[in-house]
């Protein structure tokens, strides 16, 4: 049985989960800009919840909702929200994203997801299966329209996806009228390739902000940047 994974202020519980509490996580939830103007906010493939905890935690948000297709993980993650210091906040919806856009007229200032994609780190042997499961449950294409739809005309879209899938999902991005304004490049250690990109949208073109993110300076031995950016959730931060 998974153990809880225990942040500073709540409690991931995963036992149920597929996708347990990885760094992808932590990381959009750490660095995704938020405003005192965003009162709502949209978690998409919440998982475990991780990515709507560290929000409600680090926002005065209103209301906080979040889309979980799995009912094991969907159950999961409304339990987590329930035990939150925040649940008054924190909502979680048993839906796919394409059937919650076309049905709610709700728009969201921030909607933020780290879409499925097949780990580069596992390998079924396949070549062709491990393509195909991808995006399988949540293409590049539909998440960028449903999130186009239902956010705010003042609103930002971020996202972590796969290093190699920048150039095509910022050609997507911009096909329904998102401009990129940020993205932060991500690798392990300093000689380590980047492996994820942070990204931040919106629909208003602005000078492209890039950073770049290191993890790690040698196993365990974190870069004063990543503890900056971490250091309100991790208790050993």
């Amino acid at each position: 049985m998974d153990q809880p994974f225990q942040f500073k202020q709540f409690t991931i519980h995963q036992d149920r989960c597929a996708m347990k509490v990885g760094t992808d996580g932590v990381l959009l939830g750490a660095w995704v800009r938020l405003n005192p103007q965003m009162n709502a906010i949209l978690d998409v493939g919440a998982g475990t919840g991780i990515i709507a905890l560290a929000l409600a935690q680090r926002s005065a948000a209103e209301l906080i909702d979040a889309l979980e297709l799995d009912e094991a993980a969907y159950e999961q993650c409304t339990e987590n929200f329930e035990a939150s210091p925040w649940s008054d906040r924190l909502f979680c919806y048993h839906a796919s994203f394409q059937e919650y856009a076309a049905e709610i007229e709700e728009e969201y200032d921030l909607i933020v997801a780290n879409p499925p994609f097949y780990s580069e780190d596992v390998s079924s042997g396949n070549e062709a299966r491990d393509l195909a499961r991808l995006e399988s449950s949540l293409p590049f294409e539909h998440l960028l329209v449903c999130a186009r739809h239902l956010m705010t005309p003042t609103g930002t879209f971020a996202t972590i996806i796969p290093y190699k899938a920048l150039e095509r999902f910022t050609k997507l991005a911009s096909e329904v009228d998102f401009y990129l304004n940020r993205k932060c490049l991500v690798q392990g250690t300093p000689e380590a390739e980047i492996k994820r990109v942070l990204l931040e949208f919106s629909l208003e073109e602005k000078e492209l902000v890039v950073e770049n993110l290191t993890i790690e300076r040698s196993r365990h031995d974190y870069t004063p940047e990543y503890v900056a950016l971490v250091q309100d959730f991790y208790l050993k931060m």
